[in-house]
């Protein structure tokens, strides 16, 4: 029988979806979404769905679940707001675990075979390296221009920036290493560096769904990493920034541009006092956009095929497997390197009565001396498929009540 979770374990599991990205899942019909909570859950919960949710309204109740480490956990929440993809709602006030019906990860069954490939081309650059995989997306800035003509590309960027800055620069980390402390900090970290005002301070939060802000917090780890002492940390803060602001620059702003997990350069812009107005969020967003095509197009003309790797068909040691998805390792090497959280994988599941073909994404890894684990979510898995899956592995025919409690998220 189910049993609710004190309110300890409660709030530590609630900052631990936040905190560990868990994805939690929604059921409606045989149709699955997958939401990650955008905030530390404090009195509310946001979260971004996969996908917007069919037919949701205000003060639709929602009932979720994710899997913590094996065990699975269901809540259930009154939707308060949903914009697009976008829901909050009032933060649960009751978790429940020890579920009659737990199709949580089982151990792989002995004649199944899994095999995996990439899903589009993957290289090993010389490039500064960050944690995570960044995809290549089309928004709508990106679909009106044209990534072959990088020259022209270029030409349009400036043309926009000059009506935002004083100056711009646009550097490139083939011929050149990050050697300043913002070229330093955009290499390590992949993000942002976001001055609005030389007369205030880092920003303290981040707007952005998937974050993209050099916060203050995180200048202040760099600090720290670089061996100032903490006690000192506040005074470089302010150093760093009155060092800009008497330079004569108002408003500051260093993009990264990210290709796959490469941080390959960055578009850094600046407005003079009593020039342009200081930087929005709005510029920010459009100069993201810019640095994609940018990466974009500089794939498109060859800037990165001497680093391609050959997209072999690989198998990986299965841990454990659920219908939603899978743990497998993988001995640490450069191609274990290549398998990044975000990245998509094409998967092949071979039984001896049927093979399913269906996509994962890794959506997180850890590793040891040895070698690295990875988590996969299916993605969009037929739904006949997934019955087949699910009655392979359990052991048991797939009903509609089963359903309702199908969990094992990685």
């Amino acid at each position: 029988m189910a049993t609710p979770i004190k309110r300890i374990e409660k709030d530590f599991l609630l900052k631990s979806l936040y905190d560990e990205q868990i994805p939690v899942m929604y059921l409606k019909g045989q149709t699955q979404y997958i939401l990650i909570v955008e905030k530390p859950p404090k009195g509310q919960i946001f979260f971004k769905a996969d996908r917007p949710i069919d037919g949701l309204k205000i003060r639709r109740k929602l009932d979720l679940m994710f899997d913590y480490r094996g065990q699975v956990i269901i809540f259930s929440v009154e939707v308060a707001t949903i914009k697009d993809e976008y829901i909050s709602a009032a933060e649960p006030e009751f978790l429940y675990k020890n579920l009659d019906r737990s199709f949580s990860r089982v151990a792989t069954p002995q004649d199944l075979q899994v095999r995996f490939s990439f899903l589009g081309d993957r290289y090993s650059l010389s490039y500064p390296k960050t944690n995570e995989f960044e995809k290549e997306e089309q928004g709508d800035l990106v679909r009106s221009l044209d990534p072959k003509n990088l020259s022209g590309l270029v030409d349009q960027m400036a043309a926009w920036i000059k009506g935002y800055a004083s100056g711009y620069k646009l550097i490139i980390f083939r011929d050149v290493k990050p050697d300043s402390t913002e070229e330093r900090l955009l290499a390590e970290t992949g993000k942002t560096l976001y001055l609005p005002s030389t007369l205030g301070r880092f920003p303290l939060d981040d707007p952005f769904p998937k974050k993209r802000l050099i916060t203050e917090e995180i200048f202040r780890r760099y600090l720290e990493s670089t061996g100032v002492d903490l006690q000192f940390v506040d005074e470089a803060c302010t150093r760093f920034i009155k060092q800009k602001s008497e330079a004569g620059i108002f408003s500051d702003l260093w993009a990264p541009i990210l290709f796959q997990e490469y941080v390959i350069g960055y578009i850094h812009i600046w407005a003079n006092k009593g020039g342009k107005p200081p930087f929005d969020f709005g510029i920010i967003d459009t100069l993201y956009q810019f640095s994609k095509i940018l990466a974009s197009s500089l794939r498109i003309n060859g800037y990165f095929e001497s680093g391609k790797l050959k997209n072999d068909p690989f198998d990986g040691k299965i841990i454990d497997i659920s219908a939603s998805g899978l743990l497998f390792a993988y001995p640490n090497s450069l191609h274990a390197s290549t398998l990044m959280p975000d990245s998509e994988l094409s998967v092949q599941l071979m039984t001896p009565r049927r093979t399913v073909n269906t996509r994962a994404k890794i959506v997180r890894r850890y590793k040891d001396n040895v070698q690295g684990y990875f988590g996969c979510r299916f993605l969009d898995m037929a739904p006949e498929d997934l019955r087949f899956l699910f009655e392979y592995i359990y052991g048991k025919p797939f009903t509609d009540t089963d359903a309702e409690f199908l969990s094992g998220q990685v």
